[in-house]
């Protein structure tokens, strides 16, 4: 799947099978559903996904809690975003859609 598609996917009710959890964390970000994602990426960095972390660090920063996403981003050792989020959200789904 590439960006076009996983974009496209979130005019859907359900997200696409066989994403990654970090992923599915975005999925449900777009969709609205900030407690989801928190959750799924929660509960993978709790695993050792340092994707997961690097997305649990972009949900804090969608929720504006910019001190707990820093401690994120140096968790899953990225660099912490300053730009728009819909940016940041591109650029990790991009990466993560790649490794998948």
């Amino acid at each position: 799947m590439d960006l076009a598609a996983f974009r496209a996917s979130r005019d859907g009710d359900t997200p696409p099978d066989g994403l990654t959890d970090p992923l599915l964390a975005l999925w449900h970000a777009a969709k609205g559903d900030w407690r989801q994602a928190h959750e799924i990426a929660q509960r993978a960095g709790a695993a050792g996904d340092s994707d997961a972390d690097w997305v649990h660090a972009y949900l804090h920063r969608v929720e504006g809690d910019t001190s707990n996403a820093g401690y994120w981003y140096r968790r899953s050792r990225q660099a912490e975003a300053k730009g728009p989020l819909e940016e940041e959200w591109a650029a990790i789904s991009t990466v993560l859609l790649e490794r998948s």
